[in-house]
């Protein structure tokens, strides 16, 4: 049996190549990367990380550095539901969402990491397997950007080998947004796969109008209309509006997406895998929308995500945007014909830079 050996949480402030905008946080310059590091009794070592945008770093960084550290340094390394339940329960009191969850799955991952390699296995084949190539779309956050712009940005993700976009909506007049909606429609062509996001920027009301003036432009999906906690608008949303609600980034356990799908709320849950709890959450969220009958998608950490959906027979998506993370692993995603294939490394197989991160260490 080999135990726990070591915790090493790190906080790094990433500047963004390009700065962003959406209709939540306005215009993004940089992320906060937090990453865990566990090394067991064996010297084998696993990786994990999650991330905030713009907080809460600091935060997510004490959780793993001061308080989880203790609860598994001397734990069975490979029983990791028996680690996510004494991390879930020791931040049970003041946590159970929010920095305590993103904590927890950086650990979770590193744990799924740790195990894969020392099994000499990629994590999806570890997972149980299903299809190593997974359909993919470019998520970008361009809601400031013109329809001109737009199309331009899209004709690039085109190029990478994307047969699949998706683009912010949430514009101060609706009818913008419908402006920029049909001109990516009337670029892309019927019946391309065409995703649109509204991160949480709408009350029920608004958003039931919005979808009904956005459904004649046959959008597969749209995302985050309302703020997360109002489940109820979510289902009248996707019964009055007539599009196919996508929702679960900002849902930070599995009882959470329990509550949407009972209730009817959403057609493609979609967990964070550094936010939800990690793997272990994330396949479990998986698996509860696979007995309701519903495709399971993703949001963030597309190299880690890619093993979670090559191992759900539900999967739909992989977003693909992971805020210039690229610029620091070794090996990044490889995107062709609309799919990305999870890699056959051991493990998630996600090897950081570590040298050039040190030198964005948070003070």
């Amino acid at each position: 049996m080999a135990t726990i050996n070591h915790l090493q949480g790190d906080h790094y402030l990433v500047p963004l190549p390009v700065a962003l905008s959406d209709s939540t946080h306005g215009t993004i310059t940089h992320f906060e990367l937090v990453t865990a590091r566990v090394t067991d009794s064996d010297g084998a070592e696993g990786m994990g990380w999650t991330y905030t945008v713009g907080a809460n770093g600091a935060a997510v960084h004490a959780i793993i550095a001061r308080d989880l550290k203790p609860v598994l340094e001397g734990q069975d390394a490979g029983l990791i539901e028996k680690a996510w339940q004494r991390m879930w329960w020791a931040q049970h009191y003041g946590g159970r969402g929010g920095p305590a969850s993103l904590a927890i799955s950086a650990i979770d991952i590193a744990l799924w990491d740790l195990k894969a390699r020392k099994h000499a296995t990629p994590l999806y084949r570890l997972l149980g397997g299903h299809e190593a190539a997974v359909p993919c779309y470019a998520g970008g956050i361009d809601l400031d950007l013109t329809p001109d712009a737009l199309v331009k940005q899209t004709e690039g993700n085109l190029k990478r080998g994307f047969r699949a976009i998706k683009m912010k909506v949430g514009r101060a007049r609706l009818a913008e947004d419908i402006a920029r909606v049909k001109a990516m429609r009337q670029f892309l062509g019927a019946d391309f796969p065409l995703m649109v996001d509204a991160n949480m920027r709408w009350t029920v009301d608004e958003a039931v109008r919005a979808a009904r003036a956005l459904r004649e432009h046959d959008l597969f999906w749209l995302e985050e209309p309302t703020i997360p906690d109002d489940i109820q608008g979510h289902a009248r949303i996707l019964r009055d509006g007539g599009l196919p609600i996508a929702a679960g980034e900002n849902l930070h356990t599995p009882y959470e997406f329990a509550q949407y799908i009972q209730a009817g709320a959403v057609t493609f849950p979609e967990p964070d895998v550094t936010n939800c709890g990690g793997v272990t959450a994330w396949m479990k969220i998986a698996h509860l929308a696979e007995t309701f009958n519903l495709p399971v998608t993703s949001h963030g950490a597309h190299d880690i995500t890619v093993h979670l959906l090559a191992a759900a027979p539900n999967r739909s998506y992989l977003e693909v945007h992971g805020f210039g993370l690229d610029r620091f692993i070794a090996d990044p995603l490889v995107i062709a014909e609309g799919k990305a294939v999870a890699a056959e490394r051991p493990g998630h197989g996600v090897a950081f830079d570590w040298a050039a991160l040190g030198k964005l260490r948070a003070k």
